[in-house]
């Protein structure tokens, strides 16, 4: 209810309820910002923990594939098609990421439908229906919309996007695994998503193993000395000591002494 913007209903309802009450409280994860609504609401509680504090299930397979941002649904269908999964529930961070990732699934031949906060909740019971029923093989959601969602023994959930609050980690995968069931849990992160990925393993104080499969294992990164000779090219391309720099995106012609035409060959990127 939090997460929905709901904090101002909920403080505006205690203030009317009789100060002298039992209350009880129950959350997901236990938060910085929970534990400070907790403090506020209620009066020397006593707090009942039935699993280690932002702990994932045991019996969840957690695993990481870095993976350009280009590339994300190409695999995600990959890993559906040569899988031959039948129901997976992945997450976006955005109403416009889970309606656009819904229909390049479709294009890819695989029945998805996307469930968040602009949708009707006609429509949204519909899209959990056919996807309980096997109708849909992929439900797209927001972490707003996912919120109460039961669906049960859901083997695969996937991080199309990792989620900026470290936190949602859990409860995501925790969609998962459920009543002694196995499940998995598949994270596609970018290198802009790296850091999202460290807090996560410190939050729940475990380093999430890396998968690779051939044709999708992220690019890799342009060496240190690489880069000095690129700034180095551009700064004297800038002063005017490169009389062969690039303009307009094509290469310069220069005479040679032969009086013949050469082509400067443009430098590899």
């Amino acid at each position: 209810m939090l997460d929905m913007g709901f904090i101002h209903d909920i403080r505006k309802i205690i203030r009317m309820v009789p100060k002298k009450r039992q209350t009880l409280f129950f959350s997901a994860t236990y938060s910085k910002e929970i534990k400070t609504l907790a403090d506020t609401i209620l009066h020397n509680p006593k707090l009942v923990e039935v699993a280690r504090q932002n702990a994932a299930a045991e019996n969840v397979d957690q695993s990481v594939f870095h993976v350009p941002k280009s590339r994300k649904c190409e695999l995600l269908s990959h890993l559906i098609k040569e899988g031959d999964w039948n129901q997976v529930l992945v997450f976006t961070k955005t109403k416009h990421g889970a309606n656009r990732l819904a229909k390049q699934l479709e294009k890819n031949g695989i029945m998805a439908a996307a469930i968040h906060g602009n949708k009707s909740q006609s429509a949204r019971t519909l899209a959990l229906a056919e996807f309980k029923a096997g109708k849909v093989r992929v439900l797209v959601a927001t972490d707003i919309a996912s919120r109460g969602l039961d669906i049960d023994r859901l083997p695969h959930v996937v991080n199309y996007e990792m989620p900026n609050i470290a936190e949602d980690y859990v409860h995501r995968i925790g969609r998962t695994g459920r009543a002694g069931s196995s499940g998995e849990a598949i994270s596609l992160v970018m290198d802009d998503e790296v850091k999202l990925l460290r807090a996560i393993e410190r939050l729940i104080k475990k380093t999430i193993q890396v998968n690779l499969i051939e044709g999708f294992s992220k690019p890799a990164k342009v060496p240190e000395d690489d880069e000095a000779a690129g700034v180095e090219a551009h700064r004297r391309r800038r002063s005017g000591g490169n009389r062969g720099s690039f303009r307009g995106g094509k290469p310069h012609v220069f005479k040679g002494n032969s009086g013949g035409e050469k082509r400067r060959r443009a430098p590899k990127r």
